[in-house]
């Protein structure tokens, strides 16, 4: 059932932020599975959460995905701790260690979905990937 334009509005826009680190100098397909990771893992967290409304409400927007880089891994916990402090799911993506990074490699942060009025203080100075 697609929610009214007037629900959408009163509940904002939700997105799905997906962080890699930047140090880690991945490559493109590297980063990209990483990525996927972490909106599976997300998906998985948010289904029996307490923001599952959220969630529901997310896919019928359109599943809005944004992937974002930061330069270290102390950016990726300070992302972390300040978006749990306001409820954001958050999920860390450690690697098995079979390619390009030694196993348990923290690869990337993903929050969410939340709204953009919420993430948006967190990672909105932060550059595309």
């Amino acid at each position: 059932m697609r929610s009214s334009s007037r629900t959408r509005s009163a509940a904002g826009e939700l997105k799905m932020v997906l962080i890699i680190r930047g140090e880690l100098r991945l490559t493109a397909g590297k980063a990209a599975v990483q990525i996927a990771h972490a909106a599976v893992l997300l998906n998985e967290r948010q289904s029996t959460g307490p923001r599952r409304a959220d969630l529901d409400l997310w896919r019928q927007e359109g599943q809005k995905k944004i992937a974002l880089v930061v330069p270290t891994l102390e950016d990726l916990e300070r992302i972390e701790r300040q978006a749990r402090a306001k409820g954001i799911a958050a999920v860390f993506v450690r690697d098995a260690g079979l390619t390009e990074v030694p196993p348990g490699t923290v690869t990337c942060l993903g929050l969410g979905p939340a709204r953009s009025s919420e993430v948006d203080p967190i990672t909105g100075s932060l550059p595309l990937l």
